[in-house]
């Protein structure tokens, strides 16, 4: 449920809604005989990874803007319009086009806070634990009709697959923000209480940092079996069913079969 508009100005862009409805509509297409099992399963989960970074963005925004920051709300970041949240191709085609690649959520856009208008290094902190947070209420989102049975393997099975498959990119986007790594959330909630001398012993890779991340998930083999079995174990804690994940990952590449 989106926050209190009268609160800080929060007013949907029909951008956002048209997102929310594309995602909708991919839904309903993957319980649907005359469209192709995979192109169902690619429409839903891709509206749905951008709803989920539209989401996460607005998170901060809205977290800072509570916390002091209300620059956010002249900047349109409480408008929910993904074009405003940074450049298109690498907030949204670039996660997408990842996703694709390897069924791993990566982070997107970015939001600009003003951290010294923070009221305190809680609130600084909080800001950047909103994102992933967000993150996981989307996978919970994800798993709810699953676990409640109104979403079921044999009644639907496509639509099944695809919401397990949207629910484990969410726990793969949590696990990586909340990375203590500058350039991520994790890092940013710790920022705030490192004493400078710290900081500034980090600044010289600060820039290399995600760089050298996915080059390490990707290539140094023992630090990408460390990150699935992580992933794993997490996803068993929301009561994801993997093989049905793995399954929607084969599908979503529907240009490969």
């Amino acid at each position: 449920m989106l926050p209190n508009e009268n609160a800080a100005g929060v007013r949907p862009s029909p951008i956002f809604w048209a997102v929310v409805a594309l995602t909708v509509v991919g839904a309903w297409l993957t319980t649907s005989s005359a469209v192709d099992t995979g192109v169902g399963i690619f429409v839903f989960v891709a509206a749905g990874w951008v709803l989920s970074l539209i989401l996460h963005e607005f998170s901060h925004a809205y977290v800072a803007w509570k916390g002091g920051d209300h620059s956010v709300e002249a900047k349109g970041y409480l408008s929910l319009d993904p074009r405003l949240y940074a450049d298109p191709l690498t907030s949204l085609f670039l996660p997408l086009l990842l996703v694709a690649m390897g069924g791993l959520g990566l982070p997107g856009g970015a939001v600009w806070i003003d951290r010294a208008a923070l009221r305190s290094p809680r609130r600084a902190s909080a800001v950047s634990l909103a994102g992933p947070a967000a993150n996981v209420v989307f996978a919970v989102l994800c798993v709810a009709p699953l676990s409640a049975g109104l979403v079921t393997f044999e009644r639907w099975p496509v639509l099944a697959v695809a919401l397990s498959f949207l629910g484990f990119l969410q726990i793969t986007a949590f696990i990586i923000n909340m990375l203590p790594i500058p350039g991520l959330d994790g890092f940013g909630a710790l920022e705030p209480f490192l004493p400078s001398s710290v900081l500034q012993a980090i600044e010289p890779v600060r820039r290399y940092s995600m760089l050298l991340l996915f080059f390490g998930l990707w290539f140094v083999q023992p630090l990408n079996d460390a990150f699935w079995t992580v992933v794993l174990e997490v996803v068993e804690l929301f009561d994801i069913d993997p093989s049905l994940a793995i399954e929607g990952f084969r599908l979503f590449r529907f240009w490969e079969r």
